[in-house]
């Protein structure tokens, strides 16, 4: 197989955020046809995110030294940067390290949080942009679909995204812990601090009812509760209202504690003593660690926050030496497919299987008409793997005849080798079912109606 895959990128170990914002791609599918129409690429597909941009080619008989210098020049042309700074920011990969890079960033083992499920959805959706545009063909198609299986795979079979690796998400982990379900508990934010939002959104989402926002401004109390659905009231009515909630985030800027434990103990009592989930995120405190000492109340400040994290972090990083274990299988079954689109394997696999498949059926009706003589038991081998030899004549010629056209080979080739599912793979009835793009493009069914034209002619 004499295509290469490519890829070339920068994220945020290797280049800073300005750097990152230089040279990030704001209009990536006009990028891709102009990559195409500059640089020596059969195919390309690129993703720019916040954190990375990664730009993934298929090239043919060049010099990846001359298609990794072509993409900087390109590229910082586009962003009208400096070709030196960027190169100096970037990484590449070749074959099927570039295979193995990309199947750790679509399984987020490459990415800031590891475990994070944002990246998966944005690989996706820079996929359909560039099939939409015809830049993603034989080879990208399937990289970036066994991309998507890998993912899935190490989701099911690790626990990589399991715990809560965030301080918002630490805070909803410690809620359920203490609630079991959070469906219909009520939250009150103290304070308009953006950790402090981030938690109360992530507590909304996992079930709580409503959401209380007390701040000292009341137009920035408004404006937050307009975002979070919820209600507004100023810091000075606190007091009066925390008998209400289950669920207290504070994250203000005062020096002094601004929920006393002498005032949780009043509201324990207009509540019966219903428990109650304190997450203090402010530095200094807000909140009297006496708190912590009352029946029923669950006090949780920052550096128990990052506690938990650091502990899930631990883990992720466990099971991340699984997950690679899986990316490391899943690139040398990836390097085999490569290969096979070469014509010889595929032709002998196609012989392999039809020479299989007329075995097996031999046997079978061996069985059901009894005992034969040696001399009919080979006069019928014969017969079946004559018959297996001719079917597969036809296609054998038209795979040739394709190998010679450019631009076409791996493209029939690797149609070749799904149709006859010469590499086993397993898959389900209604796999391709929800499929926004039809994998057999037009040209496809064109060529193919055309060859049977020429046979009938």
């Amino acid at each position: 197989m004499n295509r290469q895959i490519i890829l070339i990128g920068l994220n945020h170990r290797t280049a800073g955020v300005d750097v990152r914002e230089k040279f990030a791609l704001t209009d990536v599918e006009n990028f891709e046809q102009g990559l195409m129409a500059h640089c020596p690429v059969l195919e390309c597909m690129a993703l720019s995110t916040c954190n990375r941009v990664e730009i993934i080619v298929v090239a043919k008989h060049v010099t990846e030294r001359k298609v990794v210098d072509s993409i900087i020049q390109y590229w910082a042309a586009i962003c009208k940067g400096d070709p030196a700074l960027l190169l100096d920011n970037t990484y590449n990969y070749s074959h099927l390290d570039a295979v193995k890079h990309i199947f750790s960033v679509a399984s987020s083992l490459d990415s800031m949080v590891m475990g994070e499920p944002q990246i998966l959805g944005q690989l996706k959706d820079a996929y359909r942009a560039a099939v939409a545009k015809g830049t993603a063909k034989t080879i990208v198609n399937r990289l970036l679909h066994k991309s998507f299986s890998v993912a899935k795979r190490i989701r099911t079979e690790t626990a990589i995204a399991s715990s809560a690796v965030s301080i918002s998400f630490a805070a909803v982990e410690l809620a359920r812990k203490i609630f079991g379900d959070l469906e219909g508990t009520k939250a009150m934010l103290v304070g308009a601090g953006e950790m402090a939002e981030l938690a109360a959104t992530h507590l909304l989402r996992n079930g709580v009812h409503d959401v209380i926002i007390a701040n000292r401004t009341l137009s920035r109390a408004k404006e937050l509760a307009d975002s979070l659905g919820g209600e507004p009231i100023q810091i000075e009515n606190m007091p009066d209202r925390l008998h209400e909630v289950d669920i207290v985030i504070s994250s203000t800027g005062s020096p002094v504690a601004v929920i006393k434990a002498k005032d949780v103990k009043s509201v324990l009592k207009r509540r019966k003593n219903k428990p109650m989930f304190f997450i203090d995120i402010a530095v200094p405190r807000d909140i009297d660690p006496d708190v912590n000492s009352l029946d029923n109340v669950y006090l949780y400040d920052i550096d128990d926050l990052k506690e938990v994290v650091e502990d899930n972090m631990a883990q992720r990083h466990e099971e991340a030496a699984k997950a690679r274990t899986v990316v490391d299988l899943e690139t040398d079954i990836f390097g085999n497919w490569l290969h096979s689109l070469n014509l010889q394997p595929t032709i002998v696999d196609l012989v392999e299987k039809t020479e299989d498949v007329a075995h097996r059926e031999l046997n079978k009706t061996l069985k059901k008409i009894g005992q034969v003589d040696e001399a009919t038991r080979k006069a019928l081998e014969t017969l079946v793997l004559s018959v297996a030899h001719k079917s597969m004549h036809e296609p054998i010629c038209f795979l040739k005849r394709r190998t010679q056209e450019e631009g076409s080979a791996e493209r029939f080739i690797d149609l070749a080798r799904r149709m006859f599912n010469l590499d086993d793979e397993s898959i389900p009835a209604e796999a391709h079912l929800d499929r926004k793009v039809n994998t057999c493009s037009t040209e496809d069914i064109e060529d193919l109606i055309e060859a049977s034209k020429n046979k009938e002619q």
